[in-house]
């Protein structure tokens, strides 16, 4: 499945700079190369006429139609004309990298990104917006919204820093917000009233935009009106700016003769469409774009399998909906849905709790057929029959029937329902929540009395595809949509296998070949010290010394060749012979400056000449004219080992003391727990190609029943292999007793023994999660073996893409790939080559190369440090940095801001700083420097950084000193 329609990839500092400070996803990375692209490509330039020009032209044509239909038909077909002919080249030429583009559709350039809904379509808006202002240095944007709640949106998102979605955060041109010009406040607008940013973006909802656009009882259009301080009305100002450029989100809606009007008349340089759906509805006939240029469908992002939830539609087991009314099916599909939310709720906490993810409180949209349907909904939700009353103050109801106060209260409360304190679990609504409500923890749809082809609709499943964690997590419940559809379920199955299925259908395929990665390799990074030893000129110059101090001149020529050869061969064993010398008499004396003491010298010299005669006794080698070349071997070799190696003694860091371990008392949090009998097994299908079709509950007879459900709870927690029954059973039978005193709040005793049984292992693994939150061990001590002064630096390896190349450690390429790719254009490294496991790392390496106070660095190889940390000592510890400076070493340890109070980090921590502070020791009697750890959060990284600033601000770091002192 192809998922781009341009036929060759296009890259350019910009984009990259732009896609690696906004953490754009692939399928938004690749639609911004395409606009990078497409921007070279088409001129920019502004169609000289407007529809007065036009008037004025053929005025006297114009004036005799004789109805403002006919008026308006007239401009539009001659704008038309005018504009195919003005922008004929910039079409031509983007066709030929853009196969499916077929025509701009409007009267300037403007073309398609078809991203599927919960991908991001308004980060790559602000992607392409900050593009043009770093490229091309364009300042006036137009945003058009569709509706209320997008205008209100996209204002939050694009002109407010404070936001969490703000879009464009971490580019430096947007520290300062850009200014927002709403349909509220343009009659304001002054020019050059700037703030530090001197971008301008226009927000405008197209229904207050066509409003404003419109002649009342005679007077001016309200935009188009005399500005006072402007000196002529808005809208002529917005038409006079000879680079406007155009965003339409949600672009299906502004196909309308009058949308397609105004928007043609501030005649922009070039427009940009986002759409999650490429096509517009004429009654039963679906008329697709024409000038679409990426596309990324839901059937690409549920084949990725990463950046939406999978759409499952379930139904009960065995179910006959022709056995009931419409009302008792509306009733049951509401009871099984909320029996599914009630899991799905239970599972999210388990997972938030094992993974220390903040926990996400899931909710279920209802949806109705009209208004009255919806209230008939809410009574029964709200009565005693429905969960005993349990869910009367978690629900509620949006239509188009509201008005007013209550209107607006809802919609706070809907903006809302991701914060945990908002306790709504239900939404009714009727025809209200489509494009613009984006919210993450929407988890279970129940379609009432809705037709297969209205409950498989991207604007039904796409509010519910947005995944909590940004991307999918691997486990089933956290990273599904629930659809309830009992009576529709074989028609929606149906319905989603057909090749044009919203969840199968690729708008646009090109003919391109899906690019494979191909064959890899694993390659050597060798240390600096071995490359400036080992390479071929030492040996040469070595080689040329030998010959220059032995008499080689009686040499019959016949011979000479052979004995040239030898000669390189005795050199190349003095290279390496003297290198292996000089490091290993660094392992074995007290002190990194040994070799150059004169003694220390002499003893390697008489040890490589020995050894060298020996090898070659063929040679008649004499002590006397090998001299010389050892003494400039011993000489390359320290000044090698001064220049490109750090001195790291050699020690091992254990743990040694007995590690006892267990839980705290607490008391079990039953939130989540609210569940109630059922009899019945549910069946879903993914709504996917090649999806499954499992069982949701398994049939209750078949869970354990064999001893009390208190006993089955329990048997169900001691399997973890950290839970000592012996010594934490009143624990274990405590929680489980809170758990049966929580439902016999709302239960039936019998009831709640049959709620025991059936969800024993959701309850287990409810209580086994909260008790991991409390668990225990006595703090791990470690202890150093035997200081040795110093130990080689390992060679490293690393895999790589064949048919990649080697790249510099300052080129430009997504984050993305950079784990994938091997570096080079190191000049304080003490290898030549590196991979990183991140472009934090990447980022701290270029800071370390900039940074003038930093002399070496390394990135150790996995068996550099012995050093071994948490519960039997069996993990062994792989920093990601060494650096010197003329102060001190120090050990590095990047992390992402959210893992560094993790328990692996700290035990980490704590078994490198007693390597550190014994090393600082031993080198304080030896002549070394003193070690430092530092623990540097990923956020803290920025290519402006200091090594010192971030070594001097680690707060975290702080804390794991002060920790381990009292220990």
């Amino acid at each position: 499945m192809i998922k781009k329609s341009y036929t060759d990839r296009f890259y350019s500092y910009h984009s990259k700079y732009i896609s690696n400070a906004l953490s754009l996803r692939q399928p938004q990375e690749d639609s911004l190369e395409c606009f990078a692209k497409l921007c070279d490509i088409i001129s920019l330039k502004k169609n000289p006429t407007s529809m007065q020009d036009i008037i004025d032209t053929n005025r006297a044509e114009y004036e005799a139609l004789p109805t403002e239909e006919k008026k308006d038909k007239f401009l539009r077909e001659k704008s038309t004309g005018i504009a195919a002919d003005f922008y004929a080249d910039d079409l031509s030429a983007a066709q030929e990298h853009f196969k499916t583009l077929g025509s701009f559709e409007r009267d300037f350039p403007s073309v398609c990104f078809a991203l599927a809904t919960g991908i991001g379509k308004t980060r790559l808006m602000g992607a392409c917006i900050a593009y043009l202002r770093y490229e091309k240095g364009i300042k006036n944007f137009f945003v058009m919204a569709p509706n209320l709640t997008i205008y209100r949106k996209l204002k939050a998102d694009l002109g407010i820093t404070s936001n969490p979605k703000y879009v464009f955060k971490g580019l430096d041109l947007f520290i300062d917000p850009p200014r927002i010009i709403d349909g509220d406040n343009y009659n304001e607008f002054r020019q050059g009233t700037f703030g530090v940013n001197d971008v301008v973006i226009n927000v405008f909802n197209i229904s207050k935009l066509n409003s404003d656009s419109k002649v009342k009882d005679g007077a001016p259009a309200r935009i188009k009106r005399l500005s006072e301080v402007l000196g002529e009305s808005y809208f002529a100002y917005l038409q006079s700016l000879p680079n406007l450029c155009i965003f339409m989100d949600e672009s299906h809606h502004y196909h309308a003769d009058k949308s397609f009007d105004v928007i043609n008349d501030l005649r922009p340089i070039i427009g940009v469409e986002l759409t999650a759906t490429p096509q517009i509805q004429k009654g039963s006939k679906k008329i697709p774009f024409k000038n679409v240029v990426y596309e990324y469908s839901l059937a690409h992002a549920l084949n990725d399998e990463k950046y939406v939830k999978v759409p499952v539609v379930f139904t009960r087991k065995d179910f006959r909906p022709e056995e009931y009314t419409p009302e008792q099916l509306d009733h049951e599909k509401l009871n099984d849905g909320l029996r599914l939310h009630e899991d799905t709720k239970s599972r999210l906490e388990v997972y938030a709790r094992t993974f220390s993810k903040p926990v996400v409180k899931p909710f279920v949209l209802v949806v109705a057929r009209d208004t009255d349907h919806s209230k008939e909904i809410m009574k029964y939700i709200k009565s005693k029959e429905f969960f005993d009353g349990y869910y009367s103050d978690k629900v509620m109801e949006i239509n188009s029937a509201q008005r007013g106060a209550e209107k607006d209260e809802n919609i706070e409360q809907l903006l809302s329902l991701e914060k945990p304190d908002n306790k709504i679990e239900i939404v009714i609504h009727v025809n209200m929540l489509k494009e613009g409500w984006d919210v993450t923890n929407l988890y279970t749809i129940v379609p009432l009395r809705a037709s297969a082809s209205e409950t498989l609709t991207e604007q039904t499943i796409g509010r519910g595809l947005r995944l909590p964690y940004g991307e999918r997590t691997g486990v089933d419940e956290v990273d599904r949509l629930s659809i309830v559809s009992h009576d529709k379920y074989e028609a929606i199955i149906n319905l989603a296998t057909s090749p044009e299925s919203l969840v199968r259908k690729v708008y646009y395929i090109d003919d391109a070949e899906p690019q494979t990665e191909g064959p890899r390799e694993t390659i050597e990074m060798p240390t600096t010290y071995d490359s400036l030893v080992d390479n071929i000129s030492f040996t040469e110059q070595l080689a040329f010394t030998l010959r220059e101090t032995s008499n080689y001149s009686a040499t019959p020529p016949a011979e000479q060749e052979a004995v040239e050869e030898q000669t390189k061969e005795v050199a190349k064993f003095v290279a390496s012979f003297t290198s292996k010398s000089v490091t290993e008499l660094n392992r074995q004396i007290k002190s990194f400056d040994a070799v150059k003491d004169t003694e220390t010298r002499q003893f390697v010299q008489q040890s490589v000449v020995a050894e060298t005669i020996r090898q070659f006794p063929h040679m008649n080698l004499q002590p006397e004219a090998l001299n010389a070349v050892v003494e400039k071997a011993i000489e390359t070799c320290v000044q090698a080992l001064t220049d490109s190696i750090i001195p790291i003694p050699q020690a091992v860091v254990q743990p040694f003391n007995e590690i006892k371990r267990g839980f705290i008392d607490f008391s079990l949090n039953t939130r989540s727990m609210t569940w109630h009998p059922s009899g019945q097994s549910m069946i879903g299908t993914e709504l996917k190609e090649g999806g499954e079709t499992f069982e949701q509950n398994p049939d209750v007879a078949a869970l354990s029943r064999v001893d009390t459900p208190e006993n089955e709870i329990v048997r169900h927690i001691i399997v973890h292999e950290n839970v000592d029954y012996s010594m934490c059973a009143d624990l274990l039978y405590k929680l489980v007793d809170e758990a049966k005193t929580h439902f016999l709040t709302y239960l039936s005793a019998d009831d709640t023994t049959e709620v025991m049984y059936q969800r024993q292992t959701t309850i287990a693994d409810i209580i086994y999660a909260q008790m991991m939150e409390h668990f225990y061990t006595d703090e791990i001590k470690y202890r150093t073996t035997a200081m040795r002064p110093f130990s080689r630096i390992e060679t490293g390896f690393g895999g790589k893409i064949k048919s990649d190349e080697i790249f510099d450690l300052r080129a430009t390429m997504p984050a993305g790939e950079v784990r994938s790719k091997v570096f080079k254009g190191f000049t304080k490294a003490c290898h030549t080559l590196y991979k990183f496991d991140s472009d934090t790392e990447r980022r701290f390496a270029i800071v370390l190369e900039n940074d003038s106070e930093v002399q070496k660095w390394l990135r150790p190889s996995s068996k550099q440090f012995n050093i071994y940390y948490g519960p039997g000592g069996i993990s062994r510890y792989e920093p990601d940095f060494i650096v010197e400076t003329e102060q001190g070493i120090f050990m590095i340890e990047t992390k992402a801001s959210n893992e560094m109070n993790s328990r692996p980090v700290i035990e980490k921590a704590h078994a490198a700083l007693v390597y550190c502070r014994a090393v600082t020791d031993w080198n304080k009697d030896n002549g070394g420097k003193p070690w430092d750890y530092a623990l540097i959060a990923h956020d803290d990284v920025r290519l402006n950084s200091s090594f010192s600033y971030l070594v001097s601000s680690r707060s975290d770091n702080e804390q794991l000193e002060l920790q381990f002192d009292k220990e």
